[in-house]
């Protein structure tokens, strides 16, 4: 199948003008072997590059290029497919626009084209290769969190040992905080169920009576503020899940909560509830009289794994939570990914003018986190920081600078 690949890089300072091109060179004789078209423009030390061939083909040449030292910052931003390819026997040509004009450059690429005048207009590609000309590609990651220039340095766990069931509890708690690194401070815990045995949330409510799933799911909630008071997190924010219908079947739900977060010693506003997109968006106007109660007792609402569900940004439009967390999906290698890229800033600008906290849940690379950061965003979650602990708090991994003694940022 035919496919075309687009990605943009930053050239190496090792790679000159003459070095570049004699690279090109050496890709044309390559690609037209492998049956594979394309072009390269550059601009100072930004590159943007189309592949086309098979997709066995392209897809292992951009494994090698992506691994290629004399340039970084590689973002693939568009792999698809079609019936005929754009530039037919060009194995790669190479456009200095250090050395032409934009207007020749333009030119240039509709002459070696074989596509109609009349569908390069519409086409994503040339799409691509028009805003590469005029000069309005995206900026690459700030230098201050280049990934190299960052390691992790590890606070042993800040609330010390995990501790052990309560008298007559029917489940654990992992706790994983959410992190603002900047500030080299927690922001949050989470608390996620677990079963007695260690188990999975979804282990855990399988086992349950399915007319009961509500009524557990909310009492567990009692649990958490009890483990919470027992740790001593002081003014700490805690997160829980919940079930939306949770709070619509059970009777007296939200005055349960309110008592039980008072019991423990807490304040209802430490205490945010996360609910899924999905969730949200399938009982919301039978949960929306509770969101009224709960925003009124000054409890805080969060939506878990946005963007992956249905709703996306049209949820927004209904209801505006506190806090926002962008789904892993959605964050995994958006260092290497212009869909992702252009997705997340969308978010960012839309949370940011309606006020809403961003959270990016399942940071895993310390690349995900510098792109991220340097985005905007200034809270996470994930295994890169700390690992969820059962009944306590686990090591925290802060960003420092290499060569900084400092213990976090």
């Amino acid at each position: 199948m035919l496919t075309t690949l687009i990605y943009r890089s930053q050239l190496s300072l090792t790679c000159t003008s003459a070095a570049l091109s004699s690279l090109v060179e050496k890709a044309r004789i390559r690609n037209t072997e492998q049956g594979i078209s394309g072009i390269l423009l550059s601009r100072g030390r930004d590159v943007l590059q189309i592949l086309e061939g098979t997709e066995q083909n392209v897809v292992a040449l951009f494994n090698i290029i992506r691994a290629d030292n004399r340039h970084t910052g590689v973002v693939e931003l568009m792999r698809d497919y079609g019936p005929r390819r754009r530039f037919e026997d060009v194995g790669m040509l190479l456009f200095n626009m250090d050395v032409q004009t934009p207007k020749a450059v333009l030119a240039s690429v509709l002459h070696y084209s074989k596509l109609e005048s009349y569908l390069t207009s519409e086409d994503r590609v040339f799409k691509f290769i028009q805003t590469f000309i005029a000069g309005k590609t995206a900026i690459p990651p700030a230098l201050d969190y280049e990934p190299d220039k960052w390691t992790l340095s590890r606070e042993r766990a800040p609330f010390g040992k995990g501790l052990g069931l309560l008298a007559g509890q029917p489940c654990q708690f992992a706790l994983q905080p959410i992190v603002e690194p900047s500030e080299g401070k927690i922001s949050s815990l989470e608390a996620l169920i677990r079963g007695n045995d260690g188990g999975s949330p979804e282990h855990f409510f399988r086992s349950l009576d399915r007319e009961k799933i509500y009524e557990v799911d909310l009492h567990t909630k009692a649990w958490t503020f009890a483990l919470a008071q027992k740790l001593g997190i002081g003014s700490h924010k805690l997160a829980v899940n919940l079930l939306p219908m949770s709070l619509v079947n059970v009777p007296g739900a939200v005055e349960f909560l309110v008592t039980q977060i008072k019991k423990h010693g807490l304040q209802p506003e430490q205490v945010v509830i996360e609910v899924t997109e999905n969730e949200m968006i399938s009982g919301f106007n039978q949960f929306n009289s509770a969101i009224k109660q709960l925003r009124g007792e000054g409890v805080g609402l969060a939506i878990d794994d946005f963007g992956s569900g249905y709703a996306g940004l049209s949820l927004l439009t209904r209801f505006q939570p506190d806090k926002l967390k962008i789904d892993r999906e959605i964050v995994s290698d958006i260092h290497q990914s212009g869909p992702k890229q252009a997705i997340v800033k969308s978010i960012i600008s839309c949370c940011t003018d309606l006020e809403i906290t961003l959270v990016a849940e399942g940071i895993e690379k310390i690349e995900e986190w510098c792109w991220l950061e340097s985005a905007g965003i200034r809270r996470f979650q994930g295994f890169l920081f700390a690992r969820p602990q059962l009944n306590g708090v686990g090591d925290i991994h802060w960003p420092q600078r290499v060569g900084d003694r400092k213990s976090v940022v």
